[in-house]
C-alpha cells in the first residue's frame, strides 16, 4: 500500500512539472487553476473525511484542511480578480482533478482505520508534491508578483500540513490503525 502511495506522489509530481518541461512553465492564469484545483481537492478530501473517520485526530487534521485550503482559494480568486485573470484549465489542473477525484472514490470505498491510513497515507505524499510543483515550477514560474508573492506566503502552510499529517500518520502507526 505504502508503494502505492509512493507511486502516486511520484506521479502528481511529474504530472505537476511534465507539461511544462520543455517550455518556461505554466502562464499565471495556468498556476492561477492549478492552484485553485490542487486546493479543492484537498477540501474535498477533508470534508469527506470529516464525515467519515471516528478518529479525532483525523478529523481535527481534515477540519484544517478545509479551513485553510478554502483560505488559499479565497485569496488565490480575489487575486485573480483584482488581477482580472482568469484562471486557464490545463493538464496539470486536469490531472490534478481527476487524481482527486480517484483518491475520493479510493476513500468512499474504505471504513474505520482503513479509511483514516489510506486518507492520511494521501495527504502525506498529495503535500509532499505540492511543495515540490511550488517550489520547482509554480513560483518560479509566477510572472506577477502578487501572484508569486501569494504563492511563497502559502508556502509555510503547506509545510505545517505536511508535518501535521505525518505526526498523524506516525500516531496511526502506532495505533495500529
Amino acid at each position: 500500500m505504502k508503494l502505492i502511495h509512493t507511486a502516486l506522489a511520484a506521479m502528481l509530481a511529474c504530472a505537476s512539472i511534465a507539461p511544462y518541461a520543455q517550455n518556461a512553465g505554466p502562464t499565471d492564469p495556468q498556476i492561477a487553476a492549478i492552484v485553485v484545483t490542487a486546493n479543492q481537492v484537498d477540501i474535498d478530501a477533508g470534508k469527506l473525511a470529516e464525515s467519515k473517520t471516528k478518529s479525532k485526530d483525523v478529523k481535527a487534521f481534515a477540519q484544517q484542511m478545509v479551513t485553510d485550503h478554502s483560505g488559499v482559494n479565497k485569496a488565490a480568486t480575489a487575486l485573480v480578480k483584482k488581477l482580472n485573470v482568469t484562471p486557464e484549465d490545463n493538464p496539470t489542473s486536469q490531472s490534478l482533478k481527476q487524481g482527486g477525484d480517484a483518491n475520493l472514490a479510493k476513500l468512499k470505498t474504505l471504513s474505520d482505520g482503513s479509511f483514516d491510513k489510506s486518507y492520511i497515507d494521501h495527504e502525506v505524499a498529495y503535500h509532499e508534491s505540492v511543495l515540490d510543483a511550488l517550489d520547482k515550477t509554480l513560483i518560479p514560474s509566477a510572472k506577477n508578483e502578487e501572484l508569486k508573492a501569494l504563492l511563497v506566503k502559502v508556502r509555510p502552510a503547506f509545510v505545517a500540513h505536511l508535518e501535521h499529517a505525518r505526526h498523524v500518520q506516525a500516531e496511526l502507526g502506532k495505533s495500529g490503525a
